[in-house]
């Protein structure tokens, strides 16, 4: 799949995703990410493969290699920790977007070149 549509953002399916999980990680459901992936057998996901995900809120604009979801527990402040950043920075690249009130499967920006591998 090469362009995602308008309310998606392109995703590469990893090591044990689904679309049920994907859908309970995005927010979403299985029949939005069947509606904005026709011709993508859900039961034969390879990885590597890039899939469309549809999200409710409003994405901040950056390059997919700069997206981070948020996930449980996250806040800015343990962000700029774990990616060696200040809150300052985080919040000048998203503006718009309520640090108080981040939602797991929500999208933001950080830079990818900072991003550090947990072990």
């Amino acid at each position: 799949m090469s362009l995602c549509p308008r309310g998606t953002i392109s995703y590469r399916v990893k090591s044990g995703d689904t679309f049920h999980n994907l859908a309970q990680r995005f927010n979403t459901t299985v029949a939005s990410l069947m509606a904005v992936n026709p011709g993508v057998d859900p039961q034969n996901l390879s990885i590597g493969q890039n899939i469309c995900i549809p999200v409710r809120r409003r994405v901040v604009p950056c390059a997919p290699a700069n997206r981070y979801v948020i996930k449980a527990g996250d806040t800015f402040s343990k962000l700029a920790q774990r990616y060696g950043m200040t809150v300052a920075a985080i919040r000048a690249l998203n503006p718009g977007v309520d640090p108080l009130n981040l939602q797991v499967g929500q999208v933001i920006c950080l830079p990818a070149r900072r991003r550090r591998k947990r072990f």
